[in-house]
């Protein structure tokens, strides 16, 4: 299990019965970067990666 998996799963326990929009995560992920500029990058990948999920070519991701 990587470290991270520690946060998804708390995310997941805590939140996993909500229902949110995408225009919500953006918003919050906005304000985490904000709050934590040296996350910018990591933050700015899982966003772009969330987008292109659907993209049929997988060079592009």
């Amino acid at each position: 299990m990587y470290f991270t998996d520690r946060g998804i799963e708390e995310l997941q326990d805590r939140r996993g019965d909500e229902q949110v929009s995408l225009a919500w995560v953006a918003e919050r992920l906005r304000t985490f970067v904000d709050l934590n500029p040296e996350f910018e990058t990591p933050v700015e990948r899982l966003a772009v990666w969330l987008a292109r999920l659907d993209d049929d070519d997988p060079d592009e991701t």
